[in-house]
C-alpha cells in the first residue's frame, strides 16, 4: 500500500517541552562512546563557553519522539507499514548546542513523500525552540517504505 501523500505539509506538535538533564545527556553521550569532557563536566563546559554540559548533536533524537507521537506516520490511512521501513538519512542544523537546563518544544511537518525506484522516501521535519521561542535546531529524518511505490 503506497504512503497517502494527502499527508505532506501536515504539521504536529509536541504535548508537553522537553527538560533537558545533565544525567540524561551523560547517559547519552556514554551510550554512543561519547567521552568529551563538555558533556558531563560542567565546569568544563563553562570554560568553553557554554552555561552547563553541551549535548551531543544527535541528542534530539532522545526526545523527537514527544514531537513524533502526534505524528500522522502513525495514522492507519498514512499507510506505513513499519515492517517495511528502513531508516535512511538523519541530519541535524544547529543555530546554537543544546544544554543541560534547556526547556525544549518541538513541532514537526511531514515535508516530503516521494518515490524512489520501488520505494518510497518519507522527509519529516522538527523544530527546536527553547523556552524563549529561539530556534535551536531542525532535526531531519528520511524514512524509506520499502517496496511500496504505486
Amino acid at each position: 500500500m503506497p504512503i497517502n501523500r494527502a499527508y505532506v505539509g501536515h504539521e504536529f506538535a509536541a504535548d508537553e517541552p522537553y527538560e533537558v538533564s545533565r544525567v540524561k545527556i551523560r547517559e547519552f553521550a556514554e551510550a554512543i562512546g561519547d567521552r568529551s569532557p563538555l558533556r558531563t563536566d560542567r565546569e568544563a563546559a563553562r570554560r568553553a563557553g557554554h552555561s552547563d554540559v553541551v549535548a551531543p548533536p544527535t541528542f534530539p533524537m532522545v526526545f523527537a519522539g514527544i514531537g513524533a507521537a502526534n505524528s500522522p506516520l502513525f495514522e492507519a490511512d498514512f499507510g506505513m507499514d513499519y515492517s517495511r521501513v528502513l531508516h535512511g538519512e538523519q541530519d541535524f542544523d544547529y543555530s546554537r548546542p543544546i544544554v543541560a537546563g534547556d526547556v525544549l518544544t518541538v513541532t514537526g511537518r511531514v515535508a516530503d513523500v516521494r518515490d524512489a525506484g520501488d520505494h518510497e522516501l518519507i522527509r519529516t521535519e522538527l523544530d527546536i525552540h527553547d523556552g524563549d521561542g529561539q530556534w535551536v535546531c531542525r532535526a531531519v529524518t528520511v524514512l524509506m517504505s520499502t517496496g511500496t511505490a504505486g
